[in-house]
Parts: structure tokens; sequence; C-alpha cells
């Protein structure tokens, strides 16, 4: 008497398979999701509020290890700072580099003027966000026409006292322009036109 044993179904075996298939990339997601969460990588950070055209050095930023799951190539690392690289946006103190804000000199659209105003709003300094209005002179040279904007997107680089006897307290205020608004804002100075400094969004 012979006897023979059942065979699995063919099906049975591919599911089977196909369940320790999944088995192991669950296995290999999970090691893969925790071993990229451990990694870290060095990044620079600013330390002090670097604004746009401002040269910058290593001595601009802390080197910190950080884990970025993924997004190193977002942020600036230190060997990737270059001799003679500028911001091309402000960096409050305390961010993290991102590749995009620092550039090379050469490549700068961004200058800076020096603006006399005679009052600025209080709390102003480096890094605050401004507009540049001017009233130029009428034709009899000592009415000053209504103010108009003349630079919409400036920045404060720096904040001093005039000095002098004809300063009658003025304010001498240092912004980042664009080159493009330098012909313009130097026309409005020579020109006897009345500065004033707003922050942005005020005087629209």
């Amino acid at each position: 008497m012979t006897s023979s044993r059942a065979r699995r179904p063919f099906f049975g075996d591919l599911r089977f398979l196909i369940g320790l298939a999944l088995v192991v990339v669950s296995i290999a997601g999970v090691w893969l999701l925790i071993s990229t969460s451990r990694r870290t990588t060095p990044v620079l950070l600013s330390t002090h509020t670097v604004l746009p055209g401002q040269s910058v050095t290593s001595a601009d930023f802390q080197v910190i290890d950080v884990g970025l799951g993924g997004l190193e190539e977002s942020y600036l690392a230190p060997q990737d700072l270059e001799p003679g690289s500028i911001a091309v946006r402000t960096l409050p103190a305390g961010e993290l580099v991102p590749r995009g804000s620092i550039a090379d000199e050469e490549r700068s659209r961004t200058t800076t003027v020096v603006v006399s105003s005679m009052t600025i709003p209080a709390g102003m300094e480096a890094g605050t966000p401004v507009e540049l209005w001017h009233a130029p002179m009428l034709e009899d040279g000592r009415t000053p026409d209504a103010p108009r904007i003349l630079v919409a997107d400036a920045i404060v680089s720096r904040v001093a006292e005039a000095e002098g006897m004809l300063s009658q307290s003025r304010t001498e205020v240092e912004l980042v322009i664009d080159r493009s608004e330098v012909g313009p804002v130097l026309a409005a100075i020579t020109g006897g036109s009345i500065m004033s400094i707003v922050p942005a969004g005020a005087g629209s």
C-alpha cells in the first residue's frame, strides 16, 4: 500500500515568501531610520547677526554637530566657507547657515550708503528692515514736496550720531541697499531732499 503526502499549494508558498520579504523590509526600514537619526553632521551656526553684503569668515560662525535627517546639503559645512564670501541675506544670531545665504563677493547685489536723518524710530539697530523716504525740494529750493518712498527694502547696518556743530542732532544711518538703487539715493541726497527712515511697512 502506497501513500503520498499532500503537497502545499504553490500560492501558499508564495504568500509565505511575500510575508517574509515584508518583514525583512520593515526591519531594514527601522534600522535605517534609527541609523539616520543618530548620524550628525558638522555645520555652521551664526554667532551674531550678520547683515547682507557683510564679509564673513570662520570667526563669524560656530561649528556644531546636528542631526539633519538627510538635509545635509541644505546647510553650509565648515569646509564650504570660501575666502571672500559675503552674506546675501540677514543671518540672525543662533541660526544654522543655509547654503544660499552665503555667496562670493563678486556676485553681491548689495552695497551700503550713509543717510543723515533728523529723527529715527526708537529701537532701530543693525539688522532692522526699514524703508527710506525722501521729500525733494520744489523749484524755489526751500519748500519740500510731498514725501515719497525711495527704497522699499533697506536694512540698517549701523547707527551713529553725526558729528560737528552743524549736525543739529542729526543721526547717520548706514543702510544696506541694492546696487541698482545707489544712483537714486545719491541723487536725492545731493539734491537736498529731506530724508526719513521708517520701519518697513509703516509708511505704506
